[in-house]
């Protein structure tokens, strides 16, 4: 793949926050007034199951690299917006064509500098916009070469959906492709009867009819995973890349909050890893800047001294950051041949979770198997990581103080850290109970009643009953 990338139209990021980086006035020299949404924490770790009969998608929208004239750089412009929106204010129109404006950089995050291909292979990826309302979105983006004859450059099909599941989208982008191949006439009736159909329930499957020319009329089933709450996610994503000493030193890293940025050469494997990484975190959520494909235009986001999780396109990366520029960061080259994978890191890594802890997680990631499947693989990692968490802060509950079972409550933070007899958990709780993300989970604890339902409670609950057994059996002998 032969191109070029070039940030020669940075404008000023308007605000950047301890929950969200805006993007907005990010103006380009040669269109004033272009500009982005919010791009924040992927909802594919608190995203929830959308409700019944939701849609697939919002919209989709058809993305090309144009020029004005022979000689000037390609611009990513909008095409094709599927279905149209008919009778809109004002107002509204100008938030949609803020957000369209927002998707042709994530779209093409690697700057304007496009050399005309003759093969490209397709490649897909997806990021999350966040309105200024605060409404979350996935972007799926697939990029491919159209057909035709000499040397042109790719184009983009991007799905804008309130449904987080990357396996499900990428199967409907597979459709989209092949319909393209014979005719972009042939895309629209499929996505239109994709719109009409129910979401499916986890594990449930929907079939949607579809005509195609020469073939006839073809039933495509779309199943989506029965553990929904991994729906986004493929832990296989970070064996592939990282070591299993690399994986914890990560979590560890984005656990203290840290400048975390990944590095490499395809799309797809930013915005995989990236959300991989996100999803480790769970029940918990990274409450700070996340970008997964930073765009050419944005490159001055990695100068924020505020916590952030970033992925980067390989060739955007050189000269962005000096020496001095690099302390309490981490910087991950996922793209590197060599052994090392970090290019920056603060040292202590290895010593911030409890050793004993770590050594568990160490163990549970060395029994993956080889031969195991995507699905085993997720249950493997989010067994041991939450398992992590339900033995250093499972017990919060028990230090929330509530005058009555159905009333807001108050978290007791000495007494639940005085309440750890382990000395290295206790240190490490310390240092992770003064982080945003416990503190948005913990706020979330306060406001709602007391209850024993959610997943991580579940997994509470069982290792407390476990305990019990033990001590049960101890007792007894």
């Amino acid at each position: 793949m032969s191109r070029q990338s070039e940030a020669r139209q940075p404008g000023p990021t308007k605000r950047l926050s301890s929950l969200f980086v805006s993007l907005q006035r990010k103006l380009s020299r040669d269109r004033a007034d272009r500009v982005s949404t919010h791009a924040s924490q992927p909802e594919t770790t608190e995203a929830g199951s959308p409700a019944p009969n939701h849609f697939f998608f919002e919209f989709l929208v058809v993305v090309r690299l144009q020029q004005k004239t022979k000689d000037s750089p390609y611009e990513p412009l909008v095409i094709y917006k599927f279905p149209k929106e008919i009778g809109l204010s004002p107002l509204q129109r100008e938030g949609e064509e803020k957000s369209l404006q927002a998707i042709t950089l994530f779209c093409f995050p690697e700057g304007v500098n496009w050399i005309p291909l003759t093969q490209y292979q397709s490649e897909t990826f997806s990021f999350v916009l966040t309105e200024t309302d605060g409404t979350r979105r996935n972007g799926f983006c697939r990029r491919l070469l159209p057909h035709g004859r000499g040397k042109r450059p790719p184009e983009a099909f991007c799905i804008v959906s309130k449904v987080a599941c990357f396996g499900l989208f990428s199967k409907i982008f597979d459709e989209v492709e092949r319909r393209r191949e014979k005719s972009m006439a042939m895309i629209y009736p499929f996505m239109q009867s994709l719109r009409e159909a129910p979401f499916p329930e986890p594990g449930e499957t929907v079939q949607i009819k579809s005509f195609i020319p020469e073939s006839g009329t073809e039933i495509i089933s779309l199943t989506r995973p029965l553990e929904s709450r991994l729906e986004h996610v493929d832990f296989q994503i970070l064996f592939r890349y990282l070591s299993n000493q690399e994986i914890l030193q990560v979590f560890a890293s984005t656990l203290m909050e840290r400048r975390i940025v990944f590095i490499a050469e395809e799309l797809g494997t930013l915005s995989q890893v990236l959300h991989a990484v996100a999803a480790l975190l769970s029940p918990f959520t990274w409450q700070h800047t996340f970008i997964s494909t930073v765009p050419t235009v944005l490159m001055e986001v990695l100068m924020a001294p505020t916590p952030y999780l970033l992925g980067v396109y390989k060739n955007t990366m050189d000269g962005v950051f000096d020496k001095g520029d690099v302390d309490n960061m981490l910087i991950v080259d996922l793209s590197s041949k060599e052994k090392e994978r970090f290019l920056a890191r603060v040292g202590d890594e290895d010593s911030i979770l409890p050793e004993t802890l770590r050594n568990e997680l160490l163990e549970a990631l060395c029994a993956k198997k080889d031969h195991s499947t995507p699905e085993e693989i997720n249950t493997l990692v989010s067994k041991a990581f939450v398992s992590f968490f339900v033995k250093t802060v499972g017990h919060y509950s028990a230090h929330v103080k509530r005058s009555k079972s159905q009333q807001p409550g108050i978290f007791q933070r000495k007494t639940f850290c005085k309440s750890i007899e382990n000395k290295s958990h206790q240190q490490f709780v310390t240092n992770f109970i003064a982080t945003q993300m416990f503190d948005v989970f913990i706020q979330d604890v306060e406001r709602q009643p007391a209850s024993n339902d959610g997943f991580f409670c579940r997994k509470i609950a069982e290792y407390e009953e476990t305990k019990k057994e033990a001590d049960r059996k101890r007792w007894k002998f």
